[in-house]
């Protein structure tokens, strides 16, 4: 299972979505997180084969992210329009769903707003209300750094980051994700979201009236769900996952040592061996 031969497009309202597909079986979604040059082969190429022994797994690129241009709509409300849309189009009424940062955003939204569509929720950082952490983290911080000045030193600070180990972070990742970071679309989406006025503004929101608002759609997530967290995550730290695991009706949490914001990478065998026998429930 190789990049080329699990490549696939639909055509959704607006224009085509790129993503990979193998396996047979139930249904199960892989939503990416976000940052410079990622998409779901970056994020999710090396589960495929270990999730698609059991399952039909599908795995998109996000708008504005991988192959799938921004024009589909960006926005986290956009996206899961998106997702909604390319659900249907592919004939899944209902699937499992595990995201990634930005994916489990998009994820909880999906799972909180149409519960019928989502069978089992899986979320790798990414959600929640931070208890103790100040926000931006480091991670974040990074993120905003190379954005604002797009070079190559300011992408592996960002990539160290993300994990607790950083020989994790290979010559051959810096290169294919600052080829893809680069170009003028994503540079541009990537901007919209993550320059430095983006993150003072949800700083400032975090400290207000709309506080809650991140977390306000939790409580709705039918699904029985399940959070995997890097102990050492640096981007979304352990602390953001109290919230969501008190509030989520049905919710339990796996914390992963010596792990960053990448479980399924850092702590590929232990996550797949976890989130598999999650999916396995009835």
């Amino acid at each position: 299972m190789d990049y080329e031969s699990t490549s696939r497009s639909a055509t959704l309202q607006g224009g085509d979505i790129h993503y990979h597909e193998a396996g047979e079986g139930p249904p199960l979604l892989l939503l990416h997180g976000s940052g410079p040059g990622v998409s779901a082969w970056a994020n999710f190429g090396a589960n495929l084969q270990t999730f698609a022994k059991t399952h039909r797994v599908i795995m998109p690129d996000l708008p504005g992210y991988g192959k799938t241009s921004a024009a589909l709509g960006a926005s986290p409300p956009e996206t899961v329009g998106v997702i909604v849309q390319f659900m249907d189009a592919l004939g899944i009424e209902r699937a499992d769903l595990i995201g990634n940062s930005f994916g489990a955003m998009i994820g909880s939204q999906l799972a909180a707003n149409l519960p019928q569509r989502v069978r089992r929720f899986v979320a790798i950082g990414g959600i929640g209300l931070y208890v103790f952490s100040a926000f931006p983290g480091e991670g974040l911080r990074r993120l905003s750094e190379f954005v604002e000045d797009p070079k190559r030193e300011t992408l592996v600070a960002w990539l160290r980051s993300m994990v607790y180990d950083d020989s994790f972070v290979t010559e051959e990742m810096i290169e294919s994700r600052l080829a893809l970071a680069t170009q003028p679309e994503i540079l541009a989406a990537s901007r919209v979201v993550y320059s430095r006025a983006s993150l003072d503004a949800i700083a400032a929101g975090a400290r207000g009236a709309t506080a809650l608002a991140p977390v306000a759609h939790l409580p709705k997530i039918e699904a029985p769900t399940l959070l995997c967290w890097g102990r050492d995550d640096r981007v979304t730290p352990l602390d953001g996952a109290l919230v969501p695991m008190r509030i989520i009706p049905n919710c339990e949490l796996h914390v992963f040592p010596q792990c960053g914001h990448w479980t399924m990478i850092e702590q590929k065998a232990g996550f797949e061996a976890v989130v598999g026998a999650f999916l396995a429930l009835d």
